[in-house]
């Protein structure tokens, strides 16, 4: 296999996948030194320890949601990270919160900090989005999933910040018609008794 031909696949790999993993480009058959050469040439930049894309390519706002995806791909974006994503916080979380199932492996040392929270079942699994992040098929909680979990999370994201999301969701057209989607996920996550007197004073 000649050097051209490496590259053309590393460039298309990254193409491809947005923000590439270096197994990405081994599936590929790139050996990971031309993915040095291509760095070190400016065609790729390393955005992580082991990821890769497109010099030039413009991020979005969510590039690191989409690089926290590549580094565990059963992640799902939750919490206060999706709360950001859909305008439903002012905080600005210092970490991507993202749901792992009880035995899926945390990353350690990852590139970007990440903030886990344990699920399982309906808790993990219900009312996930995909969103295209970066060329990234990203995996984020609805607003009304993410607001359900922030109260069932309440002791560690604040409660105060899990009503300023109940609040803004329900300003929206979408929060007003959704309110069943909200309770069926108020059900999932056993928290309608907490959540009930909150929703009706602001409802009623």
């Amino acid at each position: 296999m000649t050097a051209q031909t490496h590259r053309e696949r590393a460039l298309e790999v990254a193409r491809r996948q947005g923000i590439a993993r270096g197994r990405d480009f081994d599936a590929a058959g790139v050996p990971r030194v031309y993915l040095q050469r291509l760095r070190d040439e400016g065609v790729l930049e390393q955005v992580g320890r082991g990821l890769y894309k497109l010099a030039g390519t413009e991020s979005s706002s969510g590039a690191s949601l989409a690089e926290a995806t590549r580094i565990q791909p059963k992640g799902i974006i939750g919490l206060l990270s999706a709360l950001q994503f859909h305008n439903l916080t002012t905080q600005t979380p210092h970490a991507i919160w993202m749901l792992l199932g009880p035995k899926d492996w945390a990353p350690t040392n990852p590139s970007v900090s990440l903030k886990i929270i344990r699920a399982s079942g309906e808790a993990l699994t219900a009312g996930v989005e995909n969103h295209q992040i970066d060329g990234v098929a990203v995996p984020i909680t609805s607003p009304a999933k993410t607001v359900a979990d922030c109260f069932k999370h309440r002791n560690t994201i604040g409660l105060d910040v899990a009503i300023e999301a109940l609040r803004d969701l329900l300003k929206t057209s979408t929060g007003r018609t959704g309110l069943n989607e909200l309770w069926r996920y108020a059900a999932i996550d056993r928290i309608q008794t907490v959540m009930r007197p909150y929703i009706e004073a602001m409802t009623s």
